[in-house]
């Protein structure tokens, strides 16, 4: 629970990147009192110093129901940019407290000149490409899916191909795909050892979501080197009417602003 030693209390909704950079922020600032929440996908996350949760809220209700327990003030949604239903409570949430949210989120990959990229709208529309269409079923390929060890299942659809999955984590192998090897490593990346990766595995396909930042951005760099096409799983769509921003420096001036309308409506 927050210190009742500060009268400005936060919750981030956190895992990625953004989040980390928001919590450096808020550990230098002894006035708002901070919990970061964390879904548990990790099972060894760098931590910050300051209150850290871990596990779900038990839905929207549950969500609502901690938020006023705990007398937040604020809500940032710094999840990330897949994690759509997290977003959703967080929205649904926070109109129903009347607790103000903002989404802090990083902005998405654009292609550029030597990309190859074909998008798709989900997980699922991805791998019945992989299974079904002629593009791609035509020959066995050889395949880095990049999509997070979480989501493998749908690809065992697809079984046909040969999967290089990178993971921090080992996978369920209840998930994976008939052919598939696993690499547990931690970015962030560079471009030559991406481009490397992919030439000692011989790929001929990338599959990624469109996570944005510049953690893993170097796969794709990698690939536009080699001309290797890219199955590129576009954003979900962003919940309406939630300010957004994308640096943990703005986030920090939201939310101080935030507090200082907070101390003038109890003077």
């Amino acid at each position: 629970m927050p210190s009742s030693s500060n009268n400005f209390h936060v919750l981030v909704l956190g895992g990625t990147t953004e989040a980390s950079a928001l919590c450096r922020y808020l550990e230098q600032e002894p006035s708002i009192s901070a919990t970061l929440s964390l879904a548990g996908v990790t099972k060894q996350p760098h931590l910050p110093t300051l209150s850290v949760r871990i596990g779900g809220f038990g839905g929207t209700d549950g969500l609502s129901t901690w938020l006023k327990t705990h007398a937040i003030n604020a809500v940032i949604d710094a999840t990330h940019p897949f994690a759509a239903t997290m977003s959703q409570h967080a929205a649904t949430a926070c109109a129903a407290t009347q607790i103000p949210l903002l989404r802090l989120e990083r902005s998405g990959w654009q292609e550029m000149l030597g990309d190859t990229w074909l998008h798709t709208a989900n997980l699922a529309e991805a791998a019945n490409l992989l299974a079904n269409s002629q593009k791609w079923n035509t020959a066995p390929q050889r395949i880095f899916l990049t999509t997070g060890r979480k989501e493998l299942a749908p690809f065992k659809i697809a079984p046909q191909h040969h999967y290089l999955i990178r993971s921090i984590d080992a996978p369920n192998p209840a998930s994976l795909p008939l052919h598939a090897t696993i690499l547990l490593d931690r970015g962030p990346f560079d471009v030559q050892n991406e481009a490397k990766l992919m030439q000692d595995h011989g790929i001929t396909l990338l599959v990624s979501k469109n996570s944005g930042g510049s953690a893993t951005y170097p796969k794709l760099e990698a690939a536009r080197l080699l001309h290797i096409p890219v199955l590129m799983i576009d954003r979900p769509a962003a919940c309406p009417n939630i300010p957004t921003v994308e640096t943990a420096q703005h986030a920090m001036a939201w939310l101080q602003a935030h507090q200082a309308a907070s101390t003038r409506r109890k003077v």
